[in-house]
């Protein structure tokens, strides 16, 4: 299980890679490969996603490493790194990116989403007393037997979003 880092915005804790500055050929993250901006690029290639200075700055924010966090705190740190991507760039930019199988919405209640830089399916924890958002290994999950299935369809993946509360 990864855990969380205590950074907290929007009522979310959350992994989140460090603050990032983007030149516009490179993405600076303290303590971070250089490569970022380069792996970004390619993940967005791969999906045919076309690279654009925004959607790089973007991506390196996600995909710097695991994490998971809503619209509003990818625009907070664009904004805190000196970026210029208005919110609804980053809008626009995460609804490309999910459809695109970069990144994975994901609900955790109707008028709350937030977008994991994992795209495997796994399960998470999330704490609704303090927001916290925690990955859960599909390895440490057992799930015994599921229910027949309607007729004409397969499983192709469960997740599952275990809700917490504090004692």
């Amino acid at each position: 299980m990864r855990s969380s880092s205590t950074n907290r915005e929007s009522g979310l804790i959350v992994q989140i890679p460090a603050f990032f500055h983007y030149n516009g050929d490179s993405v600076d993250f303290p303590g971070i490969s250089m490569d970022v901006s380069q792996r970004v690029e390619a993940r967005l290639r791969a999906a045919n996603v076309k690279p654009t200075r925004q959607r790089i700055e973007i991506g390196a924010v996600l995909l710097a490493g695991p994490c998971h966090l809503s619209a509003d705190q990818i625009s907070a740190r664009l904004r805190e790194s000196g970026s210029s991507v208005s919110k609804a760039t980053v809008y626009n930019t995460l609804k490309l990116f999910s459809r695109s199988g970069i990144i994975r919405a994901v609900a955790l209640d109707p008028s709350r989403l937030v977008y994991d830089s994992t795209i495997e399916p796994h399960h998470h924890f999330f704490n609704a007393d303090t927001g916290e958002l925690t990955d859960i290994d599909p390895a440490e999950f057992d799930i015994g037997s599921l229910p027949e299935l309607p007729a004409g369809t397969r499983a192709e993946s469960i997740e599952l979003i275990v809700r917490l509360r504090n004692k």
